[in-house]
């Protein structure tokens, strides 16, 4: 059994820096979005993603790929949102199995609403404690772990990893109780994303 590789005092003081600064970051924003728009980030994300894909649709697999959720997870949320009129579902003419999530214009609407605020939100609490070589380095940095982590990815996952399924039936569970927006996403909310489809860069 190979020893644990121990964080020196330098890496652990960084990695706990992160922890804390993510906690508090998506508690801040989770914040500003329920008393400003009246709906979770999970839900931000969620509209985000649709409101900058092709035609407003994505691929309810490729959806759930973006968002790093379970497929149970992801069925219940957009039921939530279909309820509340913010996005569909429709089969898709190529795949019968396969299903496309598509922003409604209620949808549209809202997160076009949401996204100035929380953008106001995000430069507030984030980038205006930044340089812009601190901008710059966090960009590299952020680009490297990723990578690292797709190479352990595909290392885990050998050649070749198949395409979960994307059909996301009414799998007959019940819904977990929550409101219909209290399900909270599990990283930083789509912070980056601009209004209606388009980056805030």
């Amino acid at each position: 059994m190979r020893a644990p590789r121990w964080l020196d005092e330098r890496e652990q003081e960084a990695w706990r820096g992160l922890i804390a600064l993510q906690a508090q970051l998506n508690a801040r924003l989770r914040r500003s979005l329920q008393r400003n728009d009246g709906f979770s980030d999970a839900t931000y994300a969620v509209l985000v993603h649709l409101s900058e894909s092709a035609g407003g649709r994505l691929r309810a697999f490729e959806l759930g790929e973006a968002l790093q959720w379970e497929k149970s997870r992801l069925s219940h949320h957009l039921r939530r949102l279909e309820r509340r009129g913010l996005v569909e579902r429709v089969g898709c003419e190529t795949d019968r199995r396969g299903a496309f999530v598509v922003l409604t214009a209620e949808g549209r609407r809202a997160i076009e609403a949401a996204a100035p605020g929380h953008i106001d939100e995000v430069r507030r609490s984030f980038f205006d404690a930044l340089r812009p070589e601190q901008v710059d380095a966090l960009s590299e940095i952020c680009a490297a772990v990723l990578l690292n982590l797709a190479r352990l990815d595909a290392t885990a996952a050998g050649s070749s990893t198949p395409r979960p399924a994307d059909g996301l039936p009414d799998d007959g569970l019940p819904d977990d109780g929550l409101p219909d927006d209290g399900l909270a996403d599990d990283g930083l909310a789509d912070a980056g994303q601009g209004q209606g489809g388009t980056r805030n860069s």
